[in-house]
């Protein structure tokens, strides 16, 4: 589950840079870096690692992808000091290979990606990602399309809390969306405080964990507002196309729902049995195995690491290196992991 907002604070690095990119160290073995030629960086955010991994090995190109038109303004002074080894494109890591191919590579050595949304955008009110600095209701990524007061003020209820149940794993989601629809009545719901005040008068704080109660609701409509499960399955397949043999493929995430998409891709594509649950669909029927697996389970962040940098606290590392198998078909039990569930059934288990 996504910590508050309130435990991913900005940090501060020595080099200056307004974020503190989680398992640093970790990424960088992962990919064994030294002697590769293009890593791609499918969340450049404040640089993170796109900084660490120049440093890594002087040899190697970055090319670096966002879709917030913010972070690519920001990221002009390192393109300059990288010399030419750096490379910043605007649009979605869901399309990374075409992003690869658009540069003018054939393929890729190495790929990171940093799940969902980061420090920087948490922090400007403006932004309207948190209830802790009172803003417009917006978290839209790349500035455009629908945004939260839209999904928020004109979804119907079942939809609202088909949203918040799924992608916010909040068990009063319709509590959740009874209340907005009730407020909005009164006057359309525009702000972040508002929409926490709202959320806080059905859902009770739970002082054991100190999350906000409006935590919950506010990832889903993030999730929801962004299409970020969805873009992440792609970027799975797009890394997968892109990558050649002996490429290596690293993917951090802060909830169990990207946690969970990662895990069951990289144990299809790895040929190793995913666990069965229940709450997830079975799987594909076995194809090549277009990945072996690096990092056998995920890899957390030390106490130290989460002592130093909050954010770090549910963080998961999962690594995979491409083999020379074909590029199998796409895996449709994934794709379904990113998606709502079909309307009977839906918000079946969220309490009233």
């Amino acid at each position: 589950m996504t910590r508050a907002p309130r435990e991913a604070r900005v940090s501060r690095v020595s080099d200056g840079a307004p974020h503190v990119p989680v398992l640093l160290a970790e990424v960088l073995e992962s990919l064994e870096l030294p002697g590769r030629t293009l890593a791609v960086d499918g969340t450049f955010g404040a640089g993170g690692y796109t900084r660490a991994m120049l440093k890594a090995d002087p040899s190697v190109h970055v090319l670096a992808i966002d879709r917030d038109p913010g972070a690519i303004a920001g990221g002009a002074p390192l393109v300059a000091e990288a010399g030419g080894r750096l490379t910043l494109v605007p649009g979605r890591f869901g399309g990374l290979d075409a992003c690869v191919r658009d540069a003018g590579h054939a393929s890729a050595d190495a790929v990171v990606l940093d799940i969902g949304v980061s420090s920087m955008q948490i922090d400007q009110a403006e932004r309207g990602f948190s209830f802790r600095n009172d803003g417009p209701l917006d978290m839209r990524m790349e500035r455009a399309g629908p945004s939260a007061a839209d999904l928020v003020n004109e979804s119907e209820e079942a939809d609202l809390a088909d949203i918040i149940f799924h992608y916010g794993e909040e068990r009063r989601s319709r509590a959740v969306a009874r209340a907005i629809i009730e407020a909005r009545r009164k006057a359309r719901i525009e702000t972040t405080a508002a929409l926490a005040d709202i959320v806080a008068s059905v859902v009770w704080a739970d002082p054991a964990s100190g999350m906000h109660p409006a935590t919950r609701t506010f990832q889903g409509l993030r999730i929801a507002v962004n299409d970020e499960l969805s873009e992440l399955v792609q970027a799975l397949h797009a890394a997968e196309r892109i990558l050649r043999p002996g490429g290596r493929l690293a993917v951090v995430t802060f909830h169990s729902l990207e946690d969970r998409i990662v895990k069951q891709f990289f144990s299809a594509r790895s040929g190793r049995a995913a666990q069965a649950s229940r709450h997830l669909p079975s799987l594909d029927a076995p194809a090549p195995r277009s990945f072996a697996v690096v990092t056998k389970g995920p890899v957390l962040p030390t106490d130290a690491e989460t002592a130093a940098n909050p954010r770090a606290r549910s963080a998961k590392l999962r690594a995979v290196e491409r083999t020379d198998a074909p590029v199998p078909a796409p895996l449709a039990a994934i794709e379904t992991l990113a998606a709502l569930p079909a309307r009977t059934g839906r918000s079946g288990g969220a309490r009233r």
